[in-house]
């Protein structure tokens, strides 16, 4: 994504309440032209995972669904050798269900679930805060679920080897769920 394009983003999201605006990205805008930073704070271009299959999740810890880690890592494990990355963005959007500080989460994440794929910074991943990365990918015309809002906590994107999202899975999908794991096996 261009710098321009990124100001323009980020004007026109403004600081006011409501849905985030539609922002028109470039035909050619896919996941690797995106940044954020690490849990620990260091930026991550996501061009990095060019060449990987990756599975964004939003994430908490304090959600009837957080017991979802266990099954992200083990997918993580499963699929790790063959080129997939699980990529796990915490949020504190859906009812207050991740209050912690990168460090609380990192260690949560860690001591309770073993959880070794990459966390990245807290972000807002709908209204006028959202992260750049999910203004367009909730833009993006998927399956089964289509584009719009995140509904809640752990909502999956998968993203194909060239950046583009190859499908959407609901929340309550679990990471064993056989259409998951089937999509991940297909772009593998």
């Amino acid at each position: 994504m261009g710098r321009l394009q990124k100001l323009a983003f980020k004007l026109l999201r403004g600081r006011g309440s409501g849905p985030s605006p539609h922002v028109d990205f470039d035909p050619m805008t896919t996941f690797h032209d995106f940044s954020a930073p690490t849990i620990d704070g260091t930026d991550c271009s996501f061009d990095s995972f060019s060449g990987k299959v990756v599975l964004v999740v939003n994430v908490a810890s304090r959600c009837g669904l957080t017991p979802q880690y266990a099954g992200l890592e083990k997918l993580a494990e499963q699929f790790r050798d063959r080129g997939l990355v699980v990529v796990g963005f915490p949020c504190n959007q859906f009812k207050g269900q991740e209050p912690g500080s990168a460090e609380e989460i990192k260690t949560f994440c860690s001591t309770t679930y073993g959880v070794t794929f990459p966390l990245f910074g807290k972000i807002d991943v709908n209204g006028p805060d959202r992260h750049d990365l999910y203004a367009w990918l909730t833009q993006q015309a998927t399956s089964p679920e289509g584009p719009g809002d995140v509904q809640w906590n752990f909502g999956k994107f998968l993203i194909g080897k060239d950046g583009e999202v190859l499908g959407r899975f609901e929340p309550t999908t679990d990471p064993a769920a056989p259409e998951l794991t089937a999509a991940i096996e297909a772009a593998l």
